[in-house]
């Protein structure tokens, strides 16, 4: 067994008004030096933000929200480039060999470091191949059942579950995704068996869910909602702690009273090793306040998204932490990449 719940308090990013004196002091400092140290590359040389997911993606919305608020801001070309494939191993390896001078920058999710137990020879390694920039937003995922299917409550879930272990299935988009290691942990806390499913992709998974072929699911909130609203799922738990306001009246998974089993997803941006502090200070500092916008931060919002400023080091604490929490689960349950 794994102590999580000494992971997750490690991880937790400062307090805000700690936050705030430390990014004063390098808001001065990385604003003269990062000229001088961007010129290197270009004054106006674009800066890629390179998304290893496909297009409409939480992670591809996220990206093209600061893009331009970042262009605006630093007076430079920044766009979305999105390199997809191999659960988001390939668009990665592509910063990682980038030249570490501010040009190209990743946005990513904690697939990131789930992938490091999961594929070993992806060839690179996430916490020395790659800077924390700063943590964008915290995604939240719903847990689903079938309209059609008998599961009422997450109580429900868990007797019948228990009942009858292996009965009850559950898909996800592919072996190793949040969606699929939620509901590892959720077994694994609870002691319950559930036989795992799994697709090629979200769209096959949900349009199986809504058809009644599996039981239940893992699903970010924007991509639930609307099947929710529509009385085709049935909403059972939230991954946070506490209720998500878009959908108040359904238990966060911390009512079962299991230690911690808050899933919820963090997204960032990362920059290649090598990358001079300077830029990764004044890159942080900028992404403080675009995400302090009104605008990005109702962006966010309406996809299930809440938006999260972190520290370099704050994040670097939170993606090393993770990296464990979740290479244990992964250990614990048996999980491989097929």
């Amino acid at each position: 067994m794994f102590d999580q719940p000494a992971l997750r308090a490690n991880a937790h990013p400062p307090s805000p008004q700690r936050r705030s004196l430390v990014l004063g002091a390098l808001a001065a400092t990385a604003a003269a030096a990062t000229p001088r140290a961007w010129a290197q590359a270009g004054a106006d040389a674009p800066v890629r933000l390179v998304v290893p997911f496909t297009p409409g993606t939480g992670i591809d919305l996220i990206a093209r929200q600061i893009a331009q608020p970042l262009s605006d801001r630093l007076k430079r070309p920044f766009f979305v480039e999105n390199k997809a494939g191999a659960s988001g191993i390939i668009g990665t390896q592509e910063v990682v060999r980038a030249a570490p001078d501010g040009t190209t920058l990743l946005v990513s999710v904690n697939t990131l470091v789930m992938n490091m137990a999961l594929y070993p020879k992806q060839g690179f390694n996430p916490l020395t191949d790659l800077v924390p920039v700063s943590q964008t937003s915290w995604g939240q995922l719903l847990l689903v059942a079938s309209a059609g299917s008998k599961i009422e409550s997450l109580k429900d879930l868990m007797d019948r579950a228990r009942a009858k272990p292996g009965s009850l299935n559950y898909g996800s988009p592919g072996a190793g995704t949040p969606h699929h290691l939620a509901m590892e942990l959720l077994k694994n806390r609870a002691k319950i068996s559930l036989t795992h499913i799994s697709y090629r992709g979200t769209a096959p998974a949900v349009t199986d869910l809504l058809g009644g072929q599996i039981d239940a699911m893992f699903l970010p909130i924007h991509v639930a909602l609307q099947h929710v609203k529509a009385g085709k799922l049935k909403a059972l738990a939230i991954s946070s702690d506490t209720p998500h306001p878009l959908l108040p009246e359904v238990p966060s998974l911390g009512t079962l009273k299991l230690g911690d089993l808050n899933v919820d997803m963090w997204y960032g941006v990362f920059a290649p090793a090598g990358t001079p502090r300077a830029m990764v200070d004044r890159l942080n500092t900028e992404l403080r306040d675009v995400l302090a916008s009104p605008a990005v931060a109702k962006s966010f919002e309406t996809q299930g998204m809440t938006p999260a400023h972190s520290s370099p080091d704050a994040f670097q604490k939170l993606v090393t932490a993770d990296a464990k929490r979740w290479a244990d689960l992964i250990k614990a349950q048996g999980i491989t990449a097929e």
